[in-house]
């Protein structure tokens, strides 16, 4: 009885404060009446203003360049870069130049064989007297061709395998297995054994690059897809119905972007610098295809004569370049083009 008596005593309380905040509510009211109209109005809406003022003006690839292009370094070995390929395609077809193939004899008809560099020919002559300026220039063309081919083999079926693999699971088991038997297998020696059966050739040497080249580009997309293919966008897409073809260009190729940048800006030196290890254990371009590889070759073999070092230095001071300027270039680009980087 005690207990259920103070529970009254509470509820009475309680009501009385609820009556008296009521009166109070209705004295302040009255004091001043308002209609429906004045406590319930509609905003003006203008919808060209507000898609005006939801455009931010945000561009991925121009943010990239921006961010790029704020990289003296990048941007100073990107104008090398281009002036060297530029050099390099119009080379023949300036005045003066001789062709790399054409052996140059004195009046007496004997070849002006091992002239160190001079006015006639700027980079000297090798053995048999062809000159080097042109072959040199020759074959950058042809490492050239030979690198953008394989990165580009590489980038192409890399990335189909590499996102196949990683977002279906059901071709996971498979890729696997074909991925541990090929990796297995050493690239030297399937260098080797496809040089000698095949023709010696460039397109014998593109054909072995790319035959194993894509396993690190598949290995590598496939580990970013794994990381990101169960992301809320993408379980919002599947849920959606949106079919997977769209789901990988939309939502996985394109936060791919900048690693897939800097693997293909290595994949070039990286498939010169093979092409130039074929042609050292004698297996690479026949003789008459001037290419980096057969320069240094011949280079390195005259090391140790000291009058003769130069038609090494030349050859590799080309490839030095190159693989220099396509690591920055690369590296810069895949950190500029990386979405983290990005802010809206």
């Amino acid at each position: 009885m005690k207990h259920l008596g103070f529970h009254t005593l509470r509820d009475r309380a309680t009501d009385a404060l609820g009556d008296k905040l009521t009166e109070q509510l209705r004295s302040e009211l009255n004091g001043e009446t308002m209609t429906d109209e004045e406590l319930f109005s509609f905003a003006d809406f203008n919808a060209e203003e507000a898609e005006r003022g939801g455009y931010s003006g945000y561009s991925y690839w121009r943010s990239s360049l921006r961010a790029f292009f704020q990289n003296k370094l990048a941007v100073f070995f990107l104008i090398v870069m281009v002036a060297v390929l530029a050099f390099t395609f119009i080379q023949p077809y300036l005045p003066g130049q001789k062709d790399p193939l054409l052996i140059h004899n004195d009046e007496w008809g004997l070849p002006l064989n091992n002239i160190p560099p001079c006015e006639e020919f700027w980079f000297g002559t090798n053995a048999i007297g062809q000159d080097l300026w042109a072959r040199i220039w020759s074959g950058t063309r042809t490492s050239l061709f030979i690198g953008f081919a394989v990165a580009l083999v590489e980038a192409v079926v890399g990335i189909l395998i590499g996102v196949l693999w990683g977002y279906v699971r059901k071709l996971d088991f498979f890729f696997t297995e074909l991925y541990n038997v090929l990796d297995n297998i050493p690239q030297t020696l399937l260098l080797i054994l496809i040089s000698y059966v095949l023709k010696p050739g460039v397109s014998t040497i593109i054909f072995a690059l790319s035959l194993t080249g894509w396993l690190g580009m598949a290995r590598f997309i496939r580990n970013q897809i794994i990381i990101i293919r169960d992301r809320d966008y993408n379980l919002a897409s599947r849920c959606l119905g949106i079919p997977t073809r769209r789901i990988i260009v939309k939502n996985l190729l394109p936060y791919l972007v900048s690693v897939i940048t800097m693997r293909m800006a290595l994949a070039i030196p990286s498939a010169i610098g093979n092409e130039v290890f074929v042609t050292y254990i004698g297996i690479g371009l026949p003789v008459d295809t001037p290419s980096l590889g057969n320069l240094i070759q011949t280079g390195r073999s005259l090391m140790t004569v000291p009058v003769l070092r130069y038609q090494l230095y030349f050859p590799v001071a080309i490839l030095v370049v190159i693989t220099v300027s396509f690591y920055i270039i690369g590296n810069a680009f895949a950190d500029a083009a990386d979405p983290k980087n990005h802010v809206k």
